[in-house]
């Protein structure tokens, strides 16, 4: 029996719920456990956990990317309007980022640097990731829709891998030996993540490699859309076992002694940990489709899913009371067990925020 459509956008909240969770204990360990506390291997296992929640939000946003452009083709519209709509949202996405930064520097007047104004956060590389997928969706569709038929989906989403392979692939060069320090640091940095620090930075998100996580989501998403993948429910299982795949695929390349670049970086522009982090991605997704159809995912009340359906409000609030001038606890002070109470702290908070906006949103909907 395939899934109800309210079990298959369930798992996508409940994923991206998960990815809230997963930066709240980043950002809360990072923020306040003490210099001695950072030492720790529970340290280290925290920010390992931290690779994730970026590589989901982007993730997602493209599987949520493709529902949309695929319900709307199906609709009929125009290729134009699709990209107008499409690109329009990545624009207010970007502006949104744009206005984070903006808040962000107030509230730290007389500390911050100017410089922060130009950071390249995550709300920043999503808006620029949905233009991106919204222009290679309507040249596809724009010049060869009446052709394809019923091999859009198939030619879309291959378009969209070749893209985040691509993008993947030319990464280790464009923060390296192929660095364009002809441009100003604010555009520069959206390319390799630079600032105004002089070399590419491991916590900014460029274009490169972080968009290539979008246009992978985009084809997944174009996948769970097929009529195939909506009539047999093992289609998400599967993807998973690609995840296991593609997971060996890439620790294979890495233990090869031939190197394709001058300068290697496994943990942040190599492919091969790219591969990686893209096979658990698809592990979580078939996880997450197995717990939310036959397991608890569902069972009453999920947080994580109802963290999932308000991500950009939780991200936008949490940051402030745990990096910012109202941080609830002092920072760099913490041990571990005091940091993990702050922690519960901001999960309860956020789950109870997320509450209050869907009643509110529900109530001035009625």
């Amino acid at each position: 029996m395939p899934p109800s459509p309210s079990s298959r956008l369930a798992y996508i909240d409940w994923m991206r719920g998960l990815a809230c969770v997963l930066m709240f204990q980043t950002h809360c360990y990072d923020a306040w456990l003490s210099p001695e506390a950072r030492k720790s291997t529970f340290f280290m296992w925290s920010q390992l956990g931290g690779t994730l929640p970026a590589p989901l939000f982007l993730f997602l946003a493209g599987v949520s990317f493709a529902l949309v452009v695929d319900k709307l083709r199906l609709k009929n519209v125009p290729a134009g309007q699709i990209a107008r709509t499409t690109i329009r949202r990545g624009a207010e996405i970007f502006a949104l980022g744009l206005l984070f930064r903006l808040q962000e520097y107030a509230l730290a007047w007389g500390w911050a640097p100017w410089s922060d104004l130009f950071r390249v956060d995550i709300l920043n590389t999503i808006g620029v990731s949905m233009m991106l997928m919204g222009i290679v969706c309507w040249i596809i569709l724009g010049f060869g829709q009446e052709r394809l038929v019923h091999r859009v989906r198939l030619v879309l989403g291959f378009s969209a891998v070749s893209v985040g392979l691509a993008i993947s692939l030319v990464t280790p060069l464009l923060w390296t030996t192929w660095r364009p320090r002809w441009l100003p640091w604010p555009l520069e940095s959206y390319i390799d993540g630079v600032h105004n620090l002089g070399q590419p930075q491991s916590w900014i998100f460029p274009i490169f490699p972080w968009t290539a996580f979008a246009f992978i989501g985009l084809a997944t998403g174009l996948f769970l859309a097929s009529d195939w993948a909506k009539k047999n429910g093992g289609s998400t299982i599967a993807l998973g076992a690609m995840g296991g795949l593609l997971i060996y695929l890439a620790k294979w390349l890495d233990a090869r002694p031939e190197q394709l670049y001058p300068v290697y970086d496994f943990w942040h522009t190599s492919p091969n940990f790219f591969l990686i982090r893209v096979g658990l991605l698809l592990l979580i997704l078939a996880a997450a489709y197995v717990w939310c159809r036959w397991g608890a995912g569902q069972w009453g009340f999920s947080p994580l899913i109802q963290l999932g359906q308000t991500s950009l409000l939780v991200y936008w609030v949490h940051i402030e009371f745990v990096y910012g001038k109202f941080s609830i606890l002092t920072k760099r002070a913490q041990d571990i067990r005091t940091a993990s109470l702050g922690l519960l702290a901001i999960s309860l908070s956020m789950v109870l925020l997320s509450v209050l906006r869907t009643r509110l949103k529900s109530r001035s909907a009625a």
